[in-house]
């Protein structure tokens, strides 16, 4: 503490003043290629995930393979006849760069075309980071592990649909 007018501008110099030895950054990072889960398969080689949205709910397996989608036994093009539908199931594909890499079987129940796409897309991401575990990060950013909790809110007695009333009629 015999010069107090020292200035630092680097984390080096903080070092010199603090009067520490070099010992410190020895200390060897943990290694990032470690996958903090492993990969959850079944005997045939699948990884298995349950998706919901609203009212449906999607069993999805997911394997190596051509980039095919079935769903219920039909491919996703005559399925899912809407594109929109189909650009949302393969959202997680392309989050993680693996567009054609992988097949997927997805059987659907409930709800209606839109709930069940977005079902599909949720079990598509937790297949994808039950094959995958270092991929779980990338698909978690990008939020479609979380399931959507929005529902459709219960009619009530009294009124007419949810929340609104009957029509006033003054006589």
């Amino acid at each position: 503490m015999a010069d107090t007018n020292e200035t630092v501008t680097d984390l080096a110099d903080l070092k010199d003043i603090a009067g520490e030895t070099a010992a410190v950054d020895t200390v060897a990072p943990a290694a990032p290629t470690a996958p903090l889960r492993e990969q959850e398969l079944d005997q045939h080689g699948r990884a298995y995930a349950t998706g919901r949205r609203k009212d449906a709910v999607a069993r999805v397996w997911l394997k190596p393979g051509t980039g095919k989608i079935t769903v219920n036994g039909r491919d996703q093009e005559v399925y899912f006849a809407r594109p929109t539908l189909r650009l949302v199931i393969n959202q997680p594909f392309g989050i993680a760069d693996r567009d054609g890499q992988y097949d997927v079987v997805a059987t659907v129940k409930g709800g209606g075309l839109s709930g069940q796409a977005g079902a599909v897309k949720h079990g598509i991401a937790q297949a994808l980071a039950k094959f995958e575990p270092a991929l779980r990060t990338t698909v978690k950013a990008a939020g479609f592990l979380t399931r959507d909790s929005r529902v459709v809110e219960r009619k009530k007695y009294g009124r007419a649909k949810a929340r609104r009333s009957f029509q006033f009629s003054k006589r």
